[in-house]
């Protein structure tokens, strides 16, 4: 869902000098499949064992409780990813200026609180 409200405002960060790229630690076919499924026009890059993710100190093991409620719930984690760490990605934002600064983040352990594309494009506009 975030993907696709991102895409929906591709031409504007790209007005506004940005090149929006996302980051997964689905495999190259999951994440061609979501790439696919919300007509994506920008990057999907793959964040292989949530490396990255874990550079930036974002990730966390799902808890042993929760993994059976994904299951029935057709979530395959480890499909996915590719691997069997059961290891998700805390959802963040990153604006990163020319020089390779950070100009704005966001992020919240809470998967559910996304910063909306229109306060992007105004971050974008001060940085």
């Amino acid at each position: 869902m975030e993907l696709y409200a991102l895409q929906k405002h591709l031409a504007e960060f790209t007005r506004a000098g940005a090149t929006l790229v996302a980051i997964s630690p689905e495999t190259p076919d999951h994440s061609l499949s979501t790439h696919e499924k919300n007509k994506l026009a920008f990057d999907v890059l793959y964040d292989q064992g949530n490396r990255s993710a874990r550079d930036f100190g974002l990730v966390f093991e799902l808890p042993q409780v929760l993994r059976p409620i994904y299951e029935k719930l057709g979530i395959d984690i480890t499909s996915y990813n590719g691997d069997k760490s059961f290891t998700l990605a805390i959802p963040a934002t990153y604006i990163i200026k020319q020089d390779g600064g950070i100009a704005y983040h966001f992020i919240d352990a809470d998967h559910t609180k996304r910063v909306e594309p229109s306060f992007i494009l105004k971050q974008l506009a001060l940085s």
